[in-house]
């Protein structure tokens, strides 16, 4: 299994700075050609954010649940039940992947009548 850096919280910072200038970028109401280019990566259907959400939410869990000790609290249960079900409703979302295609054709379609205007 190959090794990984400790990602730095600075590091995960910068992610979620990142993703709120996109949100930030959406709001400013771009043509959609451009903002489309922007979700195929957020949306990608095995990297994209729903899925690697999913993935770290599952984590997450895993990780509470084998340093918990032994019993668990019932609080400390809610919580990584918690974690898991939020992980398998992330990942769900996963599925808009395959919306960005007919997104585009849309978009694509609907440009052409309004130049020749």
């Amino acid at each position: 299994m190959p090794a990984f850096s400790t990602p730095d919280p600075n590091q995960i910072a910068q992610a979620t700075s990142t993703l709120a200038d996109v949100k930030e970028y959406l709001r400013g109401d771009p043509p959609a050609a451009d903002a489309l280019p922007l979700l195929e990566p957020l949306l990608d259907k095995d990297t994209g954010v729903p899925v690697l959400l999913g993935d770290i939410l599952r984590d997450a869990a895993r990780l509470a649940s084998d340093q918990s000790g032994r019993p668990e609290t019932d609080e400390i249960r809610l919580i990584i039940d918690g974690l898991r079900e939020a992980a398998q409703e992330a990942t769900d979302w996963h599925v808009l992947h395959w919306d960005l295609p007919r997104l585009h054709q849309h978009f694509t379609h609907s440009a052409t009548p309004q130049d020749e205007r």
